[in-house]
Formats: structure tokens, sequence, C-alpha cells
């Protein structure tokens, strides 16, 4: 009875990991993620402040690019101070309470993002496939109503991640296997029996990945269905360069997640660089990456951002 009561306990802390076995160029790679956030933040932040202040980019789909924009400055402020804090002062350390908040705000941006992405394809698919009632479909109250709809959902969905993590007791090996706490790495250092964690993670990533990403792809059908049927060539290389920028902007976001979800679940043989690499991805390259894709995409966001640095 003893040596049970040895192993289970509640540290005051769990310790974070960088890429190990990397720590005398620690430095050097906190340097490439400063550039990375730099980067997302400005990126972000000038498309939200271009969108606001031109009435002109008023549009459904500049407004659903303004709520990814929001979406990924919150992921890249959720992340940044672990990340940043070790690698640039060797701080891995993170209090129970601290770890929670931290994944609580990182699934539910992450949940608001995936719906945000499958409110950007409905837009397309309505603007390609149905173009004369686009306007009467998506009008602003309309609009408002999705965006708080998806914002409850995600804030909804990951409420419950911090409460069903406080009641366990935790054992000895408390080091996270990410930068950052995610719910599926800090249950597995639960002494206790996780079944209805699992159950609920599993539940979540289905309700969420796995649902969005099926309407997603198909509304991406229908709208290749409707794009090749075009006979005007014109016309149809303007929407396929569309279709081809929602469609990276989709894979940087998805593939990572699902990827990362089926390593946690089934990935014990993989290398653990793998994972902590998948988890960078996951969560730093759609905020750096989702700015570039769509200003290159969009000529109007495109040619206001020039002039905004040009003048």
């Amino acid at each position: 009875m003893s040596a049970v009561n040895d192993t289970k306990f509640t540290p005051a802390v769990f310790l974070l990991t960088g890429i190990s076995g990397q720590e005398d160029v620690h430095l050097w790679i906190s340097i490439v993620f400063c550039l990375i956030y730099v980067i997302s933040i400005v990126g972000n932040s000038v498309i939200l402040f271009i969108i606001k202040t031109d009435p002109s980019l008023h549009e459904p789909m500049y407004i659903f690019l303004s709520m990814l924009a929001i979406t990924d400055l919150g992921l890249s402020i959720a992340t940044m101070p672990t990340i940043l804090g070790i690698y640039l002062f060797n701080s891995r350390e993170i209090s129970l309470d601290s770890c929670f908040v931290q994944l609580f705000f990182i699934h539910s941006l992450s949940f608001i993002e995936s719906s945000v992405l499958l409110l950007m394809a409905f837009d397309r698919f309505i603007a390609i496939c149905n173009p004369l009632r686009y306007a009467s479909i998506l009008t602003p109250p309309r609009i408002a109503k999705m965006g708080l709809v998806l914002l409850l959902r995600g804030v909804a969905l990951a409420f419950p991640l911090p409460f069903l993590l406080k009641r366990f007791q935790y054992c000895q090996a408390n080091i996270l296997s990410h930068s950052y706490c995610l719910h599926q790495t800090v249950m597995t250092m639960a002494c206790s029996d996780i079944t209805v964690n699992s159950i609920y993670d599993l539940f979540i990533i289905v309700f969420t990945v796995g649902l969005d990403s099926l309407l997603i792809l198909l509304s991406y059908v229908m709208i290749l269905k409707t794009v090749l049927s075009v006979t005007s060539h014109a016309e149809c290389l303007r929407a396929l360069s569309t279709f081809i920028t929602h469609v990276c902007a989709i894979l940087l976001f998805y593939m990572p997640v699902i990827g990362l979800s089926l390593i946690h679940r089934f990935g014990k043989s993989f290398s653990p660089l793998l994972q902590i690499l998948l988890g960078y991805v996951y969560l730093l390259v759609p905020p750096l990456m989702n700015p570039i894709v769509y200003s290159m995409q969009s000529k109007d966001l495109r040619t206001r951002i020039i002039k905004m640095f040009i003048k």
C-alpha cells in the first residue's frame, strides 16, 4: 500500500519539453520562434486593421477572414509565453492551474479556427455555386449569428477539459511532451483512470475536426464540380485560384491536427521529435501562413497592404 501511495501525488508543476538534445542551440531556435511570432502577429494585425478601416472590404469573405485572423492572434498569444520561456530562459516549469488555462485557450481557439474554415468554405460554396443569392444568404445579421455560434461551440467543447483534468492525481513522471499544454498529453500524466477523458477527447475531435473537415470536403467537391462546368476559361481559372488558396489554408490546419491526434493515440513507437515538430507545425504554421496565403490570393487586400507600407 505504501508503494502505491508513493507513486500517487499531485505535483506543484508540470515540466514542458523543448527540442531534446538541442539545448546548445536554444538561443538560435528562439530567434526563429521570435520571427515566427512577430510575422504572425504583425501579419494578422495588418489584415484586421485594413479590413476594419476599409468599408469596401466589409464583405462576407473578408469578415470571415478577420475572424480567422483574430483566432490566429489568439493561438499565437496563448502559446508564446511557454515556448519562448523554454528557449530564451530555460524556464520549463508551469503550474497546474496555468497549464489548464493554457490548454483551454489552445483547444477552444483550435475548435473556433476549424469552424471559421468551415464558414469560409461555405462562403466560397455560395459565391461560386449560387452567386445570385450570395448577398441574400450571407447578410450581416446572419454572419454575426454564425460567428456567435462558432464561438460558443469552441468555448463549450473546451470548457470541461480543465475540470476533467483537475480531479486527477498525477504521478511523479510529470514531464509533458510539448512546449505547451494539451489535453491529450496532460491526461496521460494521471495515475487515475482516464477513460472518461479519452472518450470525451475522441468525441470533440470527431465533432470538430472530423465533422468540419468532412463538410469542407463536400463543399469543395461541389465547388470543383461547378467550376469545371463553367464555359468561360477566364472565369474557370479565377474560381480555381480562389479554390486552391482555400484548400492550401485548410491543409495547413487539418493535416497537422489529424497527424498529431493519431500520434497521441496510436503512435507510441514514433520518435518524440516527430511529435514535438508536428505540434509546432499545428499551432505555429497556420497563424504564420494564413495572412500570406490570403493576401496573395486577394488582389484587393494585397493592393491595400502594399499601399499601407509604401506611403
